[in-house]
């Protein structure tokens, strides 16, 4: 349909057409008297402008005729959310008022309460390994209540808190968590636990054989990651994204904490802990999702507020044909009205022009 654009050079051709014919007629049957009942004429450029209006509109009618597509931002049918949660021993750290788990556990408690109803949720905590606390649901209550449960843990398997919550948020894909989720040596420093996570992403052949989906096209749902410290165990997370983008799932990402954030006193030790900020923000951009820094429980609170808007909308493929309809219909319209107003168009006029 987009060849029909062509028809527009030749409406072109034969508005030029007339324009010239109409010069020779002025020139063969013009007179003093209709020169001075014409006098008062507007400026010749007006008289170009509403045919060119129509010109517009009808370019918009042969455009839109070929049914375009934009991406346009609508509200969600509805949406399941996972939210993967630290519960690591870092979160401890007192830097964020009046602990980093605590702080967190209200905001986030906050946040569901902000969700509608068509949100769906689900909670999943990692630290030295992945568990599910509370399968999806839309009971608000109960999804406090797990949050309630966290227990702290040792070790920072992101990771395998990001395949779990992936595995939550789309079963279907039939990730292999066994390897991910039961190291032998969960608490390794080494590349073992980096080895022992990439085999565990391929460890499905039937998973591998699915089709890669567009990045962020997944518009059932997404997941939030919440971490205050790097990973010390577990697949790699990079690895992890990736196949979340395959699978066209957004992974927004929030770093907890700040940069001199430590724990005092605890077993007998008092260590620092330090957001790893570039995993987090590399997380964000393999998916096509955000990364956002919360340095304070307000700033947590901030974040889930500005995450709540995000996920009650999303970015559909839709048509615009009746878009670029209606804009068409507007132009006619313009065009008409200043036809009236330059030119005196009008039914008295028209039945005078018709007498004389």
């Amino acid at each position: 349909m987009l060849w029909s654009l062509l028809v527009l050079p030749l409406l072109l051709a034969g508005y030029v057409w007339l324009l010239r014919r109409k010069r020779q007629q002025v020139v063969t049957f013009s007179a003093v008297s209709w020169i001075l009942q014409n006098m008062e004429l507007p400026s010749p450029w007006r008289r170009h402008i509403p045919p060119a209006l129509i010109g517009l509109a009808i370019a918009l009618l042969l455009f839109a005729s070929a049914r375009p597509m934009a991406r346009v931002t609508l509200p969600a049918d509805y949406m399941t959310l996972i939210m993967a949660m630290d519960v690591s021993r870092s979160m401890l750290a007192e830097d964020v008022d009046p602990s980093r788990i605590k702080a967190a556990q209200k905001a986030a408690k906050e946040f569901l309460q902000d969700l509608p109803k068509n949100v769906r949720v689900g909670i999943v905590s990692f630290a030295g390994n992945a568990q599910v606390v509370q399968h999806v649901s839309q009971d608000k209550d109960v999804l406090v209540a797990a949050i309630d449960r966290f227990q702290l843990q040792r070790g920072t398997a992101t990771g395998s808190g990001l395949l779990l919550a992936l595995s939550t948020l789309r079963p279907e894909a039939q990730i292999d968590l066994e390897a991910a989720l039961y190291n032998t040596n969960p608490f390794s420093y080494s590349d073992q636990g980096q080895s022992g996570g990439s085999k565990s992403l391929d460890a499905k052949p039937a998973a591998q054989e699915r089709t890669p989906e567009p990045p962020g096209s997944y518009k059932g749902g997404a997941i939030v990651l919440l971490s205050d410290g790097r990973r010390t165990t577990g697949p790699d997370p990079l690895l992890a994204a990736k196949r979340a983008a395959d699978l066209g799932v957004r992974v927004y990402t929030v770093g907890f904490g700040t940069p001199n954030g430590f724990i005092p006193g605890y077993e007998g030790y008092s260590f620092f802990t330090k957001v790893d900020e570039e995993s987090l923000k590399a997380i964000a951009k393999i998916t096509e999702a955000d990364y956002f820094k919360a340095g304070s429980a307000e700033d947590l609170k901030q974040v889930y507020k500005h995450l709540s808007t995000q996920f009650t909308m999303e970015k559909r493929d839709t048509e615009i044909t009746a878009l670029l309809s209606g804009l068409a219909l507007v132009l006619v319209f313009i065009a008409l009205l200043l036809s009236a107003l330059w030119f005196k168009i009008g039914p008295q006029n028209s039945f005078k022009s018709f007498v004389r």
